[in-house]
């Protein structure tokens, strides 16, 4: 009896022990807890809030380990609320600039080992996302590594230029791209810190999907961020970039023009009944006024953007990211910071937004889905839906994967590896096929990469249904994520499939992530020229649905490739028409 008692003991402050542990960082005391079966250490500042004078600033250092941490409540960055992004909130306005928080996930046993580290950024357009929607515990139990996942300034308070602004700052103050600078200081902290945690401060991988793929390629031609860490994984990632005096103004239409900073800057004026232009003003007095704003109405002259392309960008400043732009940074010798990178893309990257566009969906209630509030989901045509997808999917995988890639390799990056997500086993239910509807789409492989649903919260069962596609191929992603993570070679699957390096001469240059019958290497060595001149074929599109794809495949993603690639094609298409039917199929459905 007397020896249960001592087993039951030892096991209860054993368990005490690791919930209760403190670890001193240099931002302060934080404790830990237990939560599926991995210790978590949640809201842990990496810079001081950038809120006051430091808006529109380079993060700045805490210097004070004395505080003692306490999880947030309120601690993702401003933003639109969105389902889909995780925010919760109602109209226009969400979160808070005090936000630059991290959480760390570790094995209970971390501290007997230097694990490795992987460094999650979320994407959402660096308009929306948080940490707290994605969970990596079964990651981090399963394979033995360290996840840090961060929070980063988005939208306007994370990419503005002004003149009022960079004019008067100096050092990496005069920078556009705050919201880079954030994920650079965030691994700062990860290299002084980390240790603590049982993390490895010389094997750090970062990886992202979408937006922070996007920012995982800057990352790689970031002078700031040499050094810091020793391997890459870009998921759906891309390389748009803007030069700074568009991102100010532009005299011509694009995408961004409505959404510049001076005409954000415009619209603050003119409600504030200031009668004197921009040009007229002392900078020092509209610096003043910008500054004086509350987050939420400076927020509101931004929010109402009609279409998720409107966005800000991240920007060649020359500072932060070089003034010739990611795309072609990423081939310099001088710029790329070597090290071992995975770059891929979802087959059906664009399927979650043409799914929402009326011109493709219809929903309709039978009477039982009137009562349940479900309506039946159905393409009006399913063949042009298919080709929208197909080319600007492709075009995607061009654009972010192999271009960056291809680029690397010319830098003299010679350990490099390439996927395509395929996996689509998705239910069937009378209200909608989700295996047409959504397929390999766009951040569908991180529910398989986390081992949760968490990212679709309650639908996860209508999408991911249980069975071995499902664990086989979830089993596998994370199987070469962290193998990649320890080792910088991403290995062999379950069943003995080796992911070779990627090589642009290869006829198996990158790996298809699938269920057991479709995991293999393969190769697509399309080009826009060959795709332009597929599309141009193509018979159950109408001409002008033609010149959108090509508008979209040649200006989304990355830079605008327009004017070069269009003249190959031999139909006749006008940019404006393109532009206007894009404007007038804008539309979402609400489900």
């Amino acid at each position: 009896m007397n020896h249960k008692i001592f087993i039951l003991t030892f096991l209860f402050s054993t368990i005490l022990s690791a919930v209760d542990s403190e670890i001193n960082t240099s931002s302060g005391t934080s404790s830990s807890y237990v939560s599926s079966g991995v210790l978590n250490w949640d809201d842990i500042p990496y810079a001081k809030p950038p809120i006051g004078d430091l808006r529109w600033k380079a993060p700045k250092e805490i210097t004070n380990s004395d505080n003692v941490l306490l999880p947030k409540d309120d601690n993702f960055c401003v933003q639109r609320p969105s389902g889909m992004g995780g925010s919760e909130g109602e109209g226009y306005f969400s979160g808070t600039e005090d936000c630059l928080y991290l959480d760390i996930k570790a094995p209970k046993n971390s501290f007997e080992r230097q694990l490795p580290v992987m460094f999650w950024i979320h994407g959402g357009g660096n308009t929306s996302g948080l940490k707290d929607l994605y969970d990596f515990s079964k990651m981090v139990k399963r394979h033995d590594v360290v996840v840090v996942s961060i929070n980063y300034r988005l939208g306007p308070f994370g990419w503005f230029t002004h003149p009022a602004i960079q004019d008067l700052q100096n050092g990496l103050d005069k920078t556009s791209n705050f919201g880079t600078l954030d994920i650079i200081q965030a691994l700062k902290w990860v290299q002084s810190n980390i240790s603590l945690f049982g993390g490895d401060p010389s094997n750090v991988t970062i990886f992202g999907e979408s937006a922070g793929g996007h920012n995982v390629l800057s990352l790689l031609v970031s002078k700031e961020a040499k050094g810091l860490f020793h391997k890459a994984i870009s998921q759906s990632g891309y390389t748009t970039t803007i030069q700074s005096n568009l991102a100010f103004k532009q005299d011509n239409y694009s995408p961004t023009s409505n959404h510049t900073s001076f005409s954000i800057v415009e619209k603050v004026l003119q409600k504030k009944a200031v009668k004197m232009s921009q040009s007229g003003l002392d900078k020092k007095e509209l610096r003043k006024i910008l500054l004086d704003l509350s987050a939420e109405d400076f927020f509101s002259h931004y929010a109402n953007r009609p279409s998720y392309e409107e966005i800000p960008l991240l920007t060649a400043d020359g500072i932060v990211i070089p003034s010739m732009g990611l795309s072609n940074a990423l081939s310099s010798k001088e710029h790329l910071n070597i090290v071992p990178t995975i770059a891929g893309s979802n087959r059906d990257e664009v399927k979650l937004w043409l799914g929402s566009a009326e011109y493709f969906v219809d929903l309709k209630f039978s009477p039982i889905g009137k009562l349940l509030g479900i309506p039946k989901v159905s393409l009006k045509d399913e063949d042009a839906f298919e080709i929208f997808n197909h080319y600007r999917s492709s075009a995607w995988k061009l654009r972010g994967v192999d271009g960056p890639l291809r680029s690397m390799k010319e830098a003299g990056n010679e350990i490099l590896f390439a996927y395509r997500y395929d996996w689509d086993d998705h239910r069937r239910f009378i209200v909608g096929d989700f295996r047409k509807l959504i397929g390999a789409a766009h951040a569908t492989e991180i529910p398989l990469l986390t081992g949760n649903n968490k990212l679709v919260g309650d639908y996860g069962f209508l999408i991911y249904p249980r069975g071995p596609s499902k664990r086989f191929t979830s089993k596998n992603m994370m199987k070469f994520w962290a193998n990649f993570a320890r080792e910088g070679n991403p290995g062999e699957s379950t069943n003995s499939i080796k992911w070779n390096a990627y090589n642009d001469r290869d006829k198996s240059n990158f790996i298809i992530l699938d269920n057991r019958a479709n995991l293999k290497m393969s190769s697509d060595m399309s080009s826009f020229k060959s795709l332009v001149r597929d599309l141009h074929k193509e018979t159950d599109v109408t001409e002008l649905e033609k010149c959108v794809v090509l508008l979209q495949m040649l200006t989304f993603v990355g830079d605008d490739l327009y004017d070069e690639h269009i003249k190959s094609y031999p139909g006749n298409c006008v940019r404006s028409e393109s532009e206007k039917f894009l404007k007038d199929n804008a539309s979402f459905i609400e489900y």
